[in-house]
């Protein structure tokens, strides 16, 4: 239909003409409310925007001489933060003479991520910037989320295949 014909019917309608997709050929014209148009469009893409989950990048810090009970404190933490879909950054930071020990900070990253490894994929190996060595630790992302669930087992005393109870079926009358 020509495009003049198409804007005088839908006037005729008391409509609007929108072009619904201008780069097909020939492009789609639909004769709507505008205002309503515009405000569905809103509503798809403030639900878009409800259902996306931003990744965030959960920083921990240790020290060189960290403790074994902080350590699973924060081990138990990045296990969380893995579960919740985020990334871990594991920073070992040296102060003062510290420094020198570059390899205890390394140990204990390499530590963390054998501990992390059934939670998330380690990104590289630990790196040394300035007085800070750092380690970063994606989630594993889960492939299967409804995995078949096993069946029941039959009731006790019950025959496996058993019917359902009451009376059996009766056959029909013979003529």
């Amino acid at each position: 239909m020509p495009t003049h014909e198409a804007i005088r019917k839908a006037q005729e309608l008391g409509l609007d003409l929108i072009c619904v997709s201008p780069t097909a050929e020939p492009p789609v014209a639909k004769a709507m409310d505008y205002g309503q148009w515009q405000y569905e469009n809103k509503k798809k893409q403030n639900e878009a925007k409800k259902k996306q989950h931003v990744i965030q990048v959960k920083e921990l810090k240790f020290r060189p001489n960290t403790d074994d009970h902080d350590y699973d404190f924060k081990k138990n933490h990045a296990i969380r933060f893995l579960k919740e879909g985020n990334r871990v950054k594991a920073v070992v930071q040296f102060r003062g003479r510290e420094i020198a020990h570059v390899d205890l900070g390394k140990k204990l990253l390499l530590r963390f991520s054998e501990d992390l490894k059934e939670h998330g994929t380690i990104e590289g190996q630990p790196k040394l910037e300035g007085r800070n060595a750092h380690l970063i630790i994606s989630p594993v992302k889960v492939m299967v989320q409804n995995a078949p669930k096993p069946k029941a087992a039959p009731p006790a005393g019950g025959a496996p295949n058993a019917g359902p109870a009451g009376p059996p079926p009766q056959a029909p009358p013979a003529q």
